[in-house]
């Protein structure tokens, strides 16, 4: 049998913690995917963009099955007793979480119905064979026989062939056979290959604005007498297989990370299958067919109507109009960038705050990367890159800098999720031109977003320079993500950043940061600290006021020191997009506290940290930004990097961000102490939010 490979052991959550001050993780991320999915059925939005929500929300779900079910499964079958931070075991969560993703699908389907209908109404349809005129259905044979045909590969079972193994993700049709001559009945699968286009166009007029498609699964069903001629279909059943994420890599007694990792990306792939979806009224012989062979139990079956997979719909989303889109949006390049040159004299002459996607990413951040490559006067590059995108200009950077001979180290993250082969990949082209390549500490993933570059000065001096972002150096991303990166070589920083390197690729010891925070070493307790001053400063009667925004929210011992400030009337503000384990608005407990969760057409991925310190003016409080979210993981599993912000300038700027979200009415969904989220105005007839709000004054103000 083969052995698995399921480490993970479950966090410790402090038994003096009172289960009924929290909100369940998975619940709450579930909430999230479900204001996902209202903003498409949100009517304010364009109709191809609410169809595109409809594919965000199928893919966050997707993900979170993968991650989260198979963790918890886990859980249950290894005998651990473990109980959620709100006191629930695994088998109430799979429960609990199994009704809510019911629910849900249900929406999505009525949702897709009434979307379905509209893209009708503007001429975009997607058809079934039988509903097309026999001339169409012959050009479409024969593009099946010269397209599709030989691509396919039909798989039976029987007592030669064993039932064929079905990765993850992929989209199959299910065929029930009989033998005409034998009389035997026998179970066959193709899969539907990803190098085949999802939809085929039926009928494509540019001028008139009519679209027409039938789905690849849809032709291959129509075609069925070509893969099996002579036999009987008897019944035919389209599927998707969904298999566990949730295969870590043990460290302790690792020799060889890349080796590691590399046999846990084979390891996912031959995981345990942890969700069937199935057409609707597929025949219960079939479903049990299908059900013992992938050793799964009735509530890992979900029965779904088509599409299964709503991915097969992004060639629609993707057509040419603009009118059916959000207007497209092009980053705006600063004014300061495009009237200077020489980046390094920029930063020198000030700290620079950038905000993407509203500013350029590849005017700002990307160009302080490739200019340290080609400025003879940088000595050498230090970067880490948890995520990055295909064709990355900061690899190019990187190598045409070590083909220069300067000297380049990146640390790569080998265990970022579902990354792990690219960043493999690119570890071993960064390592062939002379980079020198770190996969980071045992123990610890580095999900920090920082580069260094070391710079020979004119008089002689040599000069560190610095970026620290929230997000990834991924330049895909960055058109899609909300995310802040400050450039700076203030010496109270860069020398830390310095110490941080070390840290990652040496044996550094240091512990004692004065001004950067660092994960897992310094950074838990500093936020403590600047949350027990906010109280001793409430008490005093001075000004007292935390604000922060992130992903997620889960670390239960932010969370009661929260609590305790809430109790001693801290006003608090967090900006949680996912998920959130604390409890706000309990009388006596949390009344202080405001939970606000921002949806729109950009994924809010920036960390802000604000804490008054006794100041009344904004900007003379202490204001941070930086990788990390205020959860376990990060502050005590990975290496994170938070950045206090001096500039009174980019203090400002980043008051404005915060106080547009304050006042959104339009994107703005609050938690309740019930764990259910609610618009903040849903009567609001502003239907411009923070993005739109954003764009705008960035290009006004530049």
């Amino acid at each position: 049998m083969r052995k698995k490979r399921l480490s993970r052991q479950p966090k410790k959550i402090d038994f003096n913690v009172n289960p009924e001050n929290f909100l369940n993780r998975d619940i709450s991320w579930l909430h999230f995917n479900r204001r996902v999915l209202n903003e498409a059925s949100d009517k304010r939005n364009p109709l191809l963009e609410r169809l595109r929500f409809l594919i965000i929300f199928s893919s966050n779900l997707d993900e979170f099955v993968m991650k989260r079910i198979g963790y918890i499964k886990h859980l249950m079958s290894s005998g651990h007793s473990h109980q959620s931070i709100d006191g629930k075991g695994p088998e109430s969560q799979l429960k609990e979480i199994r009704t809510h993703i019911l629910e849900d699908l249900k929406t999505q389907q009525t949702i897709f119905d009434q979307v379905k209908h509209e893209l009708s109404q503007k001429k975009i349809q997607l058809h079934d064979m039988k509903d097309l005129s026999s001339t169409k259905r012959e050009e479409l044979k024969n593009y099946f026989k010269t397209k599709i045909f030989p691509v396919l590969t039909p798989l039976s079972v029987d007592p030669g062939h064993p039932f064929p193994f079905i990765s993850n993700l992929s989209y199959s049709l299910g065929l029930i056979l009989k033998n005409p001559q034998t009389e035997t009945i026998l179970f066959s699968r193709i899969k539907i290959p990803e190098v085949i286009p999802a939809l085929i166009p039926v009928s494509v007029n540019h001028e008139d604005k009519k679209y027409e498609f039938v789905s690849t699964l849809s032709l291959v069903k129509a075609n069925l007498d070509l893969l099996y001629p002579g036999m009987e279909i008897l019944e035919t059943v389209p599927f998707r297989v969904t298999r566990n994420a949730d295969v870590d890599h043990r460290d302790d007694d690792a020799q060889d990370l890349l080796v590691l990792v590399e046999e846990g990306i084979k390891e996912r792939r031959l995981a345990d299958c942890v969700r069937l979806e199935i057409l609707e009224g597929t025949n219960k012989n079939i479903v049990s067919f299908l059900k013992d062979s992938l050793e799964i139990q009735d509530d890992d079956i979900y029965e779904m109507k088509l599409p299964i997979d709503y991915g097969i719909l992004k060639s629609i989303v993707d057509l040419d109009l603009p009118d059916l889109k959000f207007p497209v949006w092009t980053p705006v390049i600063p004014k300061v960038f495009a009237e200077h040159s020489n980046i390094f004299e920029l930063i020198k002459k000030q700290d620079l705050l950038v905000h993407h996607p509203y500013e350029s990413f590849s005017h700002t951040v990307e160009r302080f990367i490739s200019s340290a490559a080609d400025d003879p006067n940088v000595l050498t590059i230090k970067m880490t890159l948890y995520r990055t995108g295909d064709n990355s200009p900061f690899i190019k950077s990187l190598i045409r800098a070590a083909e220069k001979g300067k000297q380049v180290v990146c640390l790569v993250e080998l265990k970022a999720r579902f990354d792990e082969q690219r960043n493999i990949v690119w570890a071993q082209k960064l390592e062939d031109a002379g980079v020198h390549v770190v996969y980071g500490i045992l123990g610890l993933k580095t999900h920090t977003k920082t580069s260094l570059i070391i710079r020979k000065e004119a008089d002689g001096e040599i000069l560190p320079y610095a970026h620290i972002g929230t997000g990834n150096y991924h330049s895909q991303t960055s058109n899609l993500y909300t995310d802040l990166g400050l450039l700076t070589c203030h010496k109270r920083i860069t020398t830390e950043v310095i110490e941080v390197f070390n840290y990652l690729t040496g044996s550094s010891l240091k512990t004692d940061y004065q001004d950067i925070l660092v994960a897992p070493i310094n950074m838990k307790s500093t936020f403590m600290s600047k949350i027990q001053q906010e109280i001793r400063n409430k008490k005093l009667g001075k000004p007292a006021r935390i604000i922060a925004k992130m992903n997620s929210m889960e670390d239960e011992v932010i969370t009661e020191a929260l609590y305790e400030a809430s109790s001693a009337g801290v006003q608090i503000t967090l900006f949680v997009r996912g998920f959130c384990c604390l409890k706000p608005q309990v009388k006596g407990l949390s009344e202080n506290i405001e939970v606000i969760s921002i949806i729109g057409r950009f994924l809010e991925h920036s960390r802000i940290f604000y804490f008054a310190n006794g100041e009344d003016q904004f900007l003379k409080g202490d204001l941070y930004i930086g990788s990390a979210d205020w959860m376990h993981r990060n502050l005590h599993n990975r290496v994170e990097l938070v950045t206090p912000i001096f500039d009174p300038k980019l203090k400002a700027k980043l008051k404005r961000y915060l106080d547009i979200m304050l006042g959104d009415d339009r994107q703005s969904w609050v938690l309740m102490s019930s764990g259910h989220y609610q618009l903040k105005n849903p009567k609001s007839v502003d239907e411009h939010g923070t993005h739109f709000r954003l764009m705008n004054e960035t290009i006004i103000l530049e």
